[in-house]
């Protein structure tokens, strides 16, 4: 237990380090159909609930809220503002299970598992679950320094050069970052770390 325990920690550094999204970017992993699926609910479901409501107006039957002494302007507008707010919630609910879906599968863990895990845990716990996945998830694939190579962040050595992707401090063993010129901890100089190739994508682009 200790031993998965600091694997976690390293990983949680290792992402702190590598990954620099930024929440635009973020929200580009959400699929565009989705997005375009749920504003054209939403238009439907205001055309519909408006075109109920005056129908029910016209044929003597009560009007949204069950009052007909409001001006049916009043009337419709208040039932928009409902179905404004329902569609907004649910959205969110879909785009949070979009995101999760899509961002598991870019780190490759088991993005259905994960996405119905998600969706069990929202009606009890709001947005635990997401914040639960958004602590465990793995770090996502990067480029090795070395060769450019995509490696997992779980990796010690790149499977493509065996260039050391977790290098240590020769004097204290502590862990450092391949970029550092002097151990943070014990201020030992180290020696440069080979440059990114040129052309290599970023590993955390956004999906498409």
């Amino acid at each position: 237990m200790p031993d998965t325990f600091n694997e976690r920690l390293r990983l949680i550094r290792f992402r702190r380090k590598r990954e620099r999204t930024r929440f635009r970017d973020e929200l580009r992993i959400i699929p565009k159909w989705l997005v375009w699926t749920c504003l054209i609910l939403y238009i439907l479901a205001i055309v519909i609930g408006i075109g109920v409501n005056l129908g029910n107006r016209q044929f003597g039957e009560p009007m949204f809220p069950g009052d007909n002494s409001l001006p049916a302007i009043v009337s419709c507008l208040a039932l928009a503002v409902v179905i404004t707010g329902v569609s907004i919630g649910v959205s969110l609910v879909l785009f949070m299970l979009g995101y999760v879906y899509r961002d598991a599968k870019r780190r490759d863990m088991n993005p259905a598992l994960w996405t119905l895990l998600v969706f069990l845990l929202t009606p009890s716990t709001g947005v635990i679950g997401l914040i639960i996945y958004l602590l465990v998830r793995e770090p996502l694939p990067y480029a090795c320094p070395q060769c450019a190579a995509t490696v997992n962040a779980r990796f010690n050595f790149c499977p493509n050069c065996k260039y050391n992707l977790h290098p240590a401090c020769p004097q204290c063993q502590r862990e450092v970052s391949d970029s550092d010129k002097f151990c943070p901890y014990c201020a030992t100089e180290l020696t440069h770390a080979p440059k990114p190739a040129a052309g290599a994508a970023p590993a955390n682009e956004p999906l498409s």
